[in-house]
């Protein structure tokens, strides 16, 4: 990608961008546990328990974990990189974007972020809306 083509230069690392995403990936796709048989083969089921909302399950807490390291400024780009990907700004309102974010910050980011549907999603559209495409590949990697 040339350098012309990117609309922001972000203070949180995309590595860091892209293991949020994966993590609320794993988040999001989380269900209620199945009653049922608890002495079926996970063979048998194919696997589908590691999807069940388990109590000593570590997604949502690594997820929480990660979001909550961050130091104010990559917390508040987090906040603006999702509401770009879920369309309340485009791309080249990145500033507003950022500066509403601010201002709206009140260090409970995990909470204000583990609340929003496909954050995921809207991460990875936040990215590609500021001009940050390709990062697919080396995030399978993390």
């Amino acid at each position: 990608m040339a350098e012309d083509d990117v609309l922001a230069e972000l203070n949180i690392s995309r590595e860091k961008i892209w293991y949020v995403i994966i993590k609320a990936r794993e988040y999001d796709v989380k269900v209620e546990p199945a009653e049922g048989d608890d002495g079926s083969n996970p063979a048998d089921d194919g696997e589908t328990g590691v999807l069940e909302d388990r109590e000593d399950d570590p997604t949502e807490a690594e997820l929480r974990a990660v979001i909550d390291t961050l130091n104010e400024d990559e917390a508040i780009e987090l906040i603006a990189l999702a509401w770009v990907g879920r369309g309340d700004f485009d791309g080249t309102e990145w500033a507003e974007a950022k500066a509403l974010a601010a201002e709206r910050h009140h260090r409970r980011s995990s909470d204000y972020l583990l609340g929003m549907p496909t954050l995921g999603d809207n991460l990875e559209e936040g990215l590609a809306a500021l001009g940050f495409t390709g990062d697919e590949q080396q995030a399978e990697h993390l």
